[in-house]
């Protein structure tokens, strides 16, 4: 073998990207386990493996002085034993899968007594082997490889700085990844990407003690070496291809330092630890213990974050940051973890009570100007920390560079309060210091105060400053002696009062600089360019002018002087007068000459528009809160120049009714109100496009609020030229003056007025109507008052009687963009012939529109006569019946098309009121044939009713008496020959005639049967008159007799031919319809196979349902005679 030499290099470059934590078992640096363990642990190893695919054992024997002979020379050859044998049973039994390696060593040179802390440092070295929580898609820890030494497996071994680390740290993980790749050329056998897991993880201080702290203590408690502190701790772990490199011990990376010093962000930086997971893009150092060091890769983790390296654009490595697999910029990567450290800091710190009094509880304060988070605090006057107490009154000095705003030099002060964060054990509160500084009286320090009961924490001018000032050494006691000498420096300088320099003194210094105040100005003059203000001491008394630019008449070192510059607007009201803010600057003293201690404010160059607007401008000078200055500028209006409506909102107005007042003022050149000298002739129009104008001829005008304000008011609308401008409405207001070049336009929009009047576009719309019919074209135009069409969108309410609107919209219409309501094609008559209908608009409750019309007048007639009477039981044939209009002519448009949905059919209703059956008789083009009326069996006037079957009004109420039926006599033997009653096959949809009531069966031609010509449409059968004979009987008499009866059965075989032969003629009559009608039924079987049937099974329905009828013997005849 060869020392650093892996047989695999070639495939590193599969060990480069996945997902973390990268564990790649079979990539790395092969035979470094073995020699190393036998190095440092004992003089010989006996490392023997064994793989899935493999039968054998394959083991080699190293011997410690063979290889520390060797280690100096890098890359010298060594040569060991080895050998192949079969796995043993114990073996076999601890690797089911097959597949292990095992180091045992020989004769070790190391306490047996730390075998546990051997068991701790390599279960840390391979934690993510041996447990894992990140394999899993659900989070359950799974145990990737088995780890034994001395038989007991690592991952039952509780100890070990991981697994202390992951017990105490708090919260949830910050995380992301990082690609670097080199942008210079490729070198063979070198990745030119790696990949790295960077994972944060939060230790808090709990009750006061750092969780670093408790780590460092648990691991010297297990028997391992501790030589950090919590300032010293290394906050970076690193792991390559799932092992750790032990000897990576960097205390943090730059990206890891956020925060000002000694803020709270730092702080809670510094409890934060980076666990960074790296993939075989990253080159380890020979022993596998750490990075190598000029490694392109190594370089950039190591430096990740600083801001100089991001500043090189020349740098060989581009990095390219993911986190939840969205792509991020350093900066959105540092707000976002700095977001993370914040919200753990105030949700797991527990900063210790070391307040020795009593707190005071305050809910009702300054955060911000506090620097807290907290809704409350507790407030202490006296606190220890790390050992040493400090309390309220007592004078400090806050070294330079401490914290933030300690820069200039050492601040000396005195403590007002401390300041703990949130409730009792809330945790994520900081300690604060508020103190006075020097310089500021006592009133101008914090108060605690309370009233009502309710403690209340005015800070004022004090400071807050975080307690890590203390535990850094940067704040310290200040004795007796040096806080004097510190006083009479202040004393000596503190400044009284601040002047500014006038013309006389600004010329000396050369300095345009002499502030306009006294006599008013015009709107529009410029500023002077700078202003130069002084702080004079308290011992300044002198008016002489030339000492005002004597050197110890000036404070030489001042803190900032602020300019703020209001302006009171002196045409509002009284009421609503009130200072806003124009311009503010803030600086500190300069040298000009010789001079010190000047404050050179520039207006001109800055605030070149400062005096553009009219009123008086307040100029405030401050030093602090006690020394101040006020000068005031008086800037009036310059001449007027246009005019501008007070309100700008475009008024909407019904025509009929008055535009709302029109408030006019008039301005100059720079927008500053100019009063009015009087009321202007004006020339006041409303105007659109070309075709619409409206002037205003009676309005009144006067002045207002003291002349400012030129009220306009009395325009009252009335026009009818409003459809010249839909449908926005939208038209101009001019304002002018007649002698004056001054004018003003506001937008509006006239809109019309409610519904007055209705007009139809078709005044005949509405006539002739017929029921069931459609109006072709109806529209109404909607009127308001002044003849214009009204607004899009109206609701009109109409009102309906005989008529049905066929739309989802119903009777609450609502006008289109051109003023009407179209009903064309949707207003259907209900009513039927003869009635009347009316159609009306409602306004409100009023009707202002009304139609009243009359259906057109049908008459259904009988054309054939009727017979004066009817035997009972038999049939009236032929009856036709026509619909005529009002002159008598035939209405052909009543005629029945199922296709085209033209429904006219007829029925027939007996006196019983019983409909024949659902019968319908169709018109065809106004005439409808009853071929055939069976009357009842009773002896009485039959009287029915004939009805239209959709319009009853359209009917005729027919009566014809009934006689008794003609019958024959049996002859003497005792034989009888009754004569049914027949029909011909019936009509589709058509009865039988055997029913008491109506039913009609088709016949042929007009008028009656023969059989109905004697006045009966059946021959009953009878008994005769005699029913035995007794006695001998004449021959003669005899003969007689029969001859008589022969006669009379010749005739009444003629009339039996006769019937017989009318019979034929219907049923060929009947056969035809009946093909005509299953012709036409053909057409529909498909979609109503149920309502279909066959002529056979018809019949047999008629048989089965009607036995005793006409139809029915008329059917069974047929089927069974021969076929034709």
């Amino acid at each position: 073998g060869k020392i650093g030499a892996s047989l695999h290099r070639s495939q590193k470059i599969c060990g480069v990207g996945g997902r973390p934590p990268y564990l790649k078992p079979f990539f790395g640096m092969f035979g470094y386990g073995g020699p190393y363990a036998c190095m440092f642990l004992g003089r010989r190893t006996l490392v023997s493996s064994k793989t899935k695919t493999s039968k054998k054992v394959f083991t080699l024997q190293f011997k410690k002085e063979a290889l520390m002979d060797n280690r100096s020379i890098l890359g010298k050859h060594w040569k060991t034993d080895g050998g192949m044998r079969d796995p043993t049973e114990e073996e076999i039994k601890l690797a089911p899968h097959g597949s292990f390696t095992k180091v045992e060593i020989f004769e070790p040179e190391f306490d047996i007594s730390k075998l546990y802390q051997l068991q701790c440092r390599l279960k840390d070295i391979y934690f993510p082997y041996i447990q894992c929580d990140e394999l899993s898609k659900t989070g359950k820890t799974e145990w990737p490889v088995e780890f034994q030494v001395n038989g007991e497996n690592l991952a039952e071994i509780a100890g070990g700085e991981v697994a202390i680390t992951n017990l105490n740290s708090r919260g949830e993980e910050f995380w992301f990844q990082i690609r670097f790749s080199l942008t210079s050329e490729k070198r063979e056998g070198r990745p030119q990407e790696a990949n790295a897991r960077l994972k944060f993880v939060y230790f808090p201080i709990i009750q006061g003690k750092e969780s670093i702290e408790k780590i460092l203590e648990n691991l010297e408690e297990e028997g391992c070496k501790v030589s950090e502190s919590f300032e010293t701790f290394g906050r970076v772990s690193i792991r390559r291809l799932g092992r750790l490199l032990p000897e990576v011990r960097w205390d943090s990376i730059p990206f890891m330092k956020q925060g000002n010093r000694a803020s709270t962000l730092q702080k809670s930086c510094q409890r934060v630890k980076c666990f960074v997971d790296l993939d075989a893009g990253f080159n380890p150092t020979p022993s596998k213990t750490d990075l190598a060091s000029q490694n392109p890769f190594s370089v950039a983790l190591r430096n990740f974050g600083s801001k100089s390296i991001e500043k090189e654009k020349d740098t060989d490595v581009k990095i390219m940051i993911h986190r939840e697999e969205k792509q991020l910029n350093n900066k959105q990567l540092e707000q976002t973890y700095r977001d993370w450290v914040t919200k753990m800091h105030i949700t797991h710190d527990e900063e210790a009570t070391s307040g020795q009094d009593e707190p005071t509880l305050v809910v009702e304060l300054d955060k911000k100007a506090l620097n807290i988070s907290h809704d409350a605090v507790r407030v202490h006057k006296v606190i220890t920390r790390k050992g040493k107490s400090w309390k309220r009154g007592q004078n400090i000095k806050i070294l330079k560079g401490a914290c933030a705003g300690v820069h200039n030099g050492n601040v000396y002060a005195t403590i007002d309060y401390f300041l703990i964060e949130g409730f009792e054990d809330e945790p994520g509160g900081d300690t604060r210091i508020l103190c006075r500084p020097i310089n500021l009286p006592k009133n101008k320090g914090c108060m605690l105060s309370i009233i009502d009961g309710t403690p209340s924490l005015e800070v004022k001018s004090s400071l807050s400053l975080p307690i890590a000032i203390i535990d850094s050494g940067k704040c310290l006691h200040v004795g007796a002696d040096e806080w004097n000498t510190q006083l009479e420096k202040q004393q000596e300088k503190a400044p009284s009062k601040i002047d500014l320099l006038d013309e006389r003194a600004c010329n000396e210094l050369k300095i345009d600089g002499e502030l306009p105040v006294g006599d008013p100005v015009r709107a529009g003059r410029a500023p002077p360019q700078q202003i130069v203000a002084v702080v004079r001491p308290a011992c300044f008394t002198s008016s002489t002018p030339q000492k005002k630019l004597d050197q110890k008449h000036i404070v030489k070192d001042g803190e900032e002087m602020v300019m703020v510059v209001k302006r009171l607007d002196t045409n509002m009201k009284s009421s609503d007068k009130k200072w806003s803010w124009s311009c503010s600057q803030r600086v500190f003293p300069t040298s000009r000459d010789g001079i010190s201690g000047l404050y050179i404010f520039s207006l001109g160059s800055k605030f070149s528009n400062l005096f553009e607007k009219a009123g008086t401008y307040n100029f405030s000078f401050s030093v602090g809160d006690s020394i101040r200055c006020k000068k005031e500028v008086v800037v009036r209006p310059s001449k007027a120049a246009t005019w501008k409506l007070e309100d700008n909102l475009g008024p909407a107005v019904r025509v009929g009714s008055s535009l709302p007042p029109f408030c006019v003022a008039c301005f100059d050149e720079y927008d500053n109100r100019v009063p009015f000298a009087s009321v202007p002739s004006l020339d006041v129009k409303l105007e659109a496009n070309p075709g619409f104008q409206l002037e205003f001829d009676k309005i009144e005008a006067k002045l207002i609020e003291g002349r400012s304000i030129l009220k306009i008011e009395n325009m009252v609308v009335e026009t009818d030229e409003l459809d010249k401008i839909r449908p926005n409405y939208e038209a101009t207001l001019e304002i002018r003056a007649k002698d004056k070049p001054f004018a003003v336009s506001v937008a509006c929009k006239v809109i019309p007025g409610p519904v007055e009047r209705v007009a139809m576009n078709n005044p005949h719309a509405l006539d002739n109507l017929l029921p069931g019919s459609t109006v072709d074209t109806l529209i109404l135009e909607i009127f308001d008052e002044y003849n214009n069409h009204v607004e899009e969108g109206t609701d009109v309410l109409l009102h309906i009687d005989g008529y049905r609107i066929q739309d989802w919209m119903g009777v609450i219409r609502k006008v289109d963009a051109s003023g009407c309501i179209d009903l064309s094609g949707i207003l259907k008559v209900t009513e039927g012939y003869g009635k009347s209908v009316s159609f009306s608009v409602m306004s409100g409750i009023e009707e202002i529109f009304k139609k009243e019309s009359q259906i057109q007048e049908r008459e259904l007639r009988l054309i054939t006569e009727l017979p004066v009477s009817c035997a009972a039981g038999s049939n009236i044939q032929n009856l036709i019946f026509n619909v005529t209009d009002s002159d008598g002519s035939v209405d052909a448009t009543i005629h029945h098309d199922e296709k085209s949905g033209c429904f006219h059919t007829m029925s027939i209703e007996s006196g019983s009121g019983n409909i024949q059956s659902g019968i319908r008789y169709a018109f065809i083009h106004g005439s409808c044939r009853v071929p055939t009326l069976s009357v009842p069996e009773n002896e009485s006037v039959f009287s029915f009713r004939v009805f239209h079957s959709r319009f009853p009004e359209l009917h005729v109420n027919l009566e014809i008496p009934l006689m008794p039926a003609l019958t024959f006599e049996r002859d003497e033997i005792g034989c009888s020959t009754p004569y049914s009653k027949t029909t011909t096959t019936p009509q589709s949809k058509m009865a039988s005639t055997t029913n008491p009531g109506l039913s009609p069966t088709p016949s042929v031609g007009l008028g009656l049967t023969p059989c109905s010509q004697f006045g009966v449409l059946a021959i009953r059968s009878s008994s005769l008159d005699n029913s035995s004979q007794t006695g001998l009987i004449d021959m003669t008499q005899f003969t007689k007799s029969l001859k008589q009866k022969l006669d009379i059965y010749g005739a009444q075989k003629m009339k039996i031919d006769e019937r017989l032969k009318c019979l034929e003629a219907e049923q060929g009559q009947a056969e035809q319809e009946l093909s005509t009608l299953q012709a036409s039924l053909g057409r529909i079987s498909a979609a109503f196979p149920e309502c279909l049937s066959t002529r056979e099974s018809m019949m047999r329905q008629i048989e089965e349902k009607q036995h005793d009828t006409a139809a029915a013997v008329f059917c069974c005849l047929y089927r069974k005679a021969a076929p034709p």
